[in-house]
Order: structure tokens, then sequence, then C-alpha cells
């Protein structure tokens, strides 16, 4: 285990490095004529892997729409779109380092994350819930004391599962995982009796899971998650950008048309559809886009 001393001072340096290394992304862009996403292979259907092992999604959508915003405002007809792959844990050292320009994936957009990185305004709100078995009963969370849940490592919802755990002394014991994929199978297996996250990927989960008919999703939430498109702190010129591509697709209702082709109709690879119409929370926000991190300002 890392020294406090230690974490301070790597958080610190880190923090100086999203502030001052990365306020250059334009020109870097123009110097290589590319520009990279950063994807999730298995975070559908924002950003996932297609049958040929392509990623795809609604993130992806909008990183792409951002990319085209770029290739005009720079003059780069042949800009080159390069893809790398991210998870939970390696998300913002690849944005803060410059690995990644832009992170195409179900990134929460907190107070804690924006010290380090910046986001786009808000381009989906979620929240964290539980799913399990339909044989465990879970009206509350008092329901879970003494037993196991899972949560990806690094997310959010890791963060507000342990915080409730803490603060409640609720007697949970929460397990992390690599990804998406593990915590769902760590469920179904029952090393876990529940998992926690985001509930919208809890339904995306669920339909392209065997037996869609075996799982519940917890009623109640334990948070409000707004998501947006991360990209590197204290870089004005490339968050203008963004922030205006994502501000156009808004207000031009292209952003419902991109909703609609991810959560109300039949998605690859297998055709599932998660039926989820927009929520009030997310049409609030795209009629007044804001990357407030706030959860306040989506109720």
């Amino acid at each position: 285990m890392k020294s406090p001393i230690v974490m301070i001072v790597g958080a610190a340096a880190l923090s100086l490095f999203c502030l001052h290394g990365q306020a250059q992304t334009l020109d870097k862009i123009r110097e290589t004529g590319a520009i990279t996403l950063g994807y999730r292979d298995a975070a559908g259907p924002f950003s996932y892997l297609d049958d040929k092992q392509q990623p795809i999604g609604y993130s992806m959508d909008i990183c792409l729409k951002i990319a085209d915003a770029v290739k005009t405002a720079l003059k780069l007809p042949q800009l080159k779109i390069n893809l790398n792959p991210v998870g939970p844990s390696t998300r913002i050292p690849l944005i803060a380092n410059g690995t990644i320009d832009l992170e195409c994936g179900v990134s929460t957009n907190n107070a804690e994350r924006q010290k380090l990185v910046a986001f786009t305004p808000t381009t989906f709100v979620t929240g964290t819930r539980l799913v399990y078995l339909k044989t465990l009963k879970v009206d509350s969370m008092a329901d879970l004391k003494g037993k196991t849940i899972v949560s990806p490592s690094g997310s959010s919802n890791s963060k507000v599962v342990n915080e409730y755990n803490t603060q409640h002394q609720a007697g949970i014991n929460i397990l992390g995982a690599t990804d998406l994929p593990e915590a769902f199978l760590m469920m179904q297996t029952g090393r876990a009796v529940a998992m926690a996250t985001d509930d919208v990927l809890i339904y995306n989960m669920i339909a392209n899971s065997k037996s869609p008919s075996d799982y519940a999703v917890s009623k109640f939430a334990l948070s409000v998650e707004p998501y947006g498109i991360m990209l590197p702190k204290g870089d004005p010129g490339f968050k203008k950008i963004a922030d205006d591509t994502v501000v156009m697709l808004a207000k031009s209702g292209e952003l419902d048309k991109l909703y609609a082709k991810w959560f109300t109709s039949p998605i690859a690879p297998k055709g599932a559809n998660l039926m989820m119409p927009m929520s009030a929370n997310l049409k609030k926000a795209l009629s007044s886009p804001t990357d407030s991190p706030d959860p306040k300002d989506y109720e």
C-alpha cells in the first residue's frame, strides 16, 4: 500500500500535469494529423465492440461528431482517427498523459474528477442501482447486510457503495471487478449476490444475457450521475470545439436521434432493444446544456 504522502504527491503531480501539460491538444492533432479516441469494449450501448471487433455506440457517435468538428476547424480533411481501449482505472490517466484526446465511454462527471480532467456538456443521466437474481429480495440496502456485492473497480459506483457502507455502517462486503462483464459474471456465479453500476448499463447487460427474465433491478437508486465525454483539463480551445458540438447536437435534435438509435431501437450484435425512453433528467440537461458535476442540477 502506498504511503499517504506518496499518494498526495502523486495526485498533486497528476493535477498539475492536467492543468498545464495538455493545453495544446489542437496543436498536437494538427502536427500528427490524427485524433485519438478512447473506447470501452463492453459498455454498451455507449461504447462496445461489434461483431467485427470495431467500437460502436452512443458515446462513440458523439465523439465522431466532435472529431468531424475538429477536422473542419483545423482544415484537415484527411484527419486520421486512432482508437485506443480504456478501462475504469486507466481512462483518466490516459487523458491526463495525452495518450487519448477524448474518452468515449461511460464516465460520470463529478467534482472530484473535474480536478483532473474536463467534461463536455452532459450527454446522459443515469444512477447507481443494483442488479441481482430474482431469487434475492432487495427492497433496501438493509437487505444486503452481511452479504457480498460487487462493482467495477475505479468506477463512481464503487465509490458510492463504499461510501454508503461506511456512512451507514451497513455491514456489506464489497468486492471490486476489472470491468462490467467480470462484475456481472461474479453476480451470476454467486461470488456476489448483487452488482452495483449505472442503471442503463444494467439494462443493457440484462437485455443481452441468455436469460433476461432471471434478473431484477433495484427500485431505489443510490446516486444521480451525469455522463459526459471526457477530455484534457486546462485546454479551452479544444474544449470549446467539443462543447459547441454537443450543444449543437442537443439544440438541433440530432442528439435525440442518436438516443433513439441506441436506446429505443434494436442494436448490434444481437438486435437487443433496451426500450428505454429518454428520462426527464436527460431532457432537462439537453434543454439547457451544462457540464456541471452537481447531481442536483439534473434532478
